[in-house]
């Protein structure tokens, strides 16, 4: 299926969005639930699998597409948004937690780019979402979010959306860098990905980074974020008040100064 060529503008800071311009006839697919808003004249149609395969594609390749989602953790269908006008009009969506948005021209990637499985945004109808699956062990035991990924097939834009702050960086041949598993947004199929265990007991129990650590070799292009979404949620977890209440932020000493001041006053009402 021939790739639409969209063009788009990305909005914002930390919250960002991109806006999609859809000429007449093209469309874009978009991930379940990151819409924001959209021109009227614009159709929407909910397709089985990643919507590559168009509404002519036959009951197999469907179903290939929907169950490569599935085994990512993502929904079985994707929303596509056809412009049905003779002019102009935009779809945007927008990013699910703080962070920034990447335009990814697949073309000047030689045609696949893997990233984490819930990193996808939206991309130009054509480029085919399915999954990808390390090889080597250690990964698939200890890696995290890196073991399943999915993988970004055709030859034009995809948006892919990564936590915080956003680094690229070039490896060269038999150059290694080791990240955080959780920090590894995006790669090049050329990359070579395995998973080391950090070291020492003391380091590994008490060092705060976990038990291990991914080792990413070069030739190839990676893209690392700042605040993977599991690192933000388990922040909230910590934050919030585990036995029902509200956390008194604003106090020194917190709730059992206030539960004890409110305490004392009770009890001496009841006097």
């Amino acid at each position: 299926m021939a790739m639409d060529v969209v063009d788009y503008e990305i909005k914002g800071a930390e919250m960002q969005f991109v806006e999609v311009e859809l000429d007449p006839g093209e469309a874009a697919v978009g991930e379940a639930g990151s819409m924001m808003f959209m021109d009227a004249g614009i159709r929407l149609d909910t397709v089985f699998g990643d919507g590559s395969q168009g509404q002519q594609g036959g009951l197999l390749g469907k179903l290939l597409g929907a169950g490569k989602r599935l085994v990512t953790g993502e929904s079985l269908f994707t929303t596509v948004y056809t412009n049905t006008t003779s002019r102009k009009a935009r779809v945007a969506f927008a990013a699910p937690y703080a962070g920034k948005i990447m335009p990814i021209d697949l073309r000047r990637l030689g045609g696949t780019l893997i990233c984490q499985k819930d990193a996808f945004l939206c991309a130009a109808r054509g480029v085919s979402l399915g999954i990808f699956f390390q090889r080597r062990l250690s990964v698939g035991f200890f890696g995290g979010e890196g073991f399943i990924m999915q993988r970004l097939d055709g030859d034009g834009l995809a948006f892919v959306h990564a936590g915080g702050t956003v680094d690229q960086r070039q490896l060269e041949p038999g150059q290694t860098l080791f990240v955080d598993t959780g920090c590894l947004v995006a790669m090049t199929p050329d990359v070579s990905f395995e998973v080391q265990y950090v070291g020492g007991i003391r380091t590994a129990l008490f060092g705060g980074e976990g038990l291990f650590f991914a080792k990413l070799a070069g030739p190839g292009t990676v893209w690392l974020q700042s605040l993977p979404f599991s690192r933000l949620a388990s922040r909230i977890f910590a934050a919030a008040p585990q036995r029902g209440g509200s956390r008194e932020e604003g106090s020194v000493l917190g709730g059992i100064a206030v539960g004890g001041l409110l305490g004392s006053v009770l009890g001496r009402d009841d006097e």
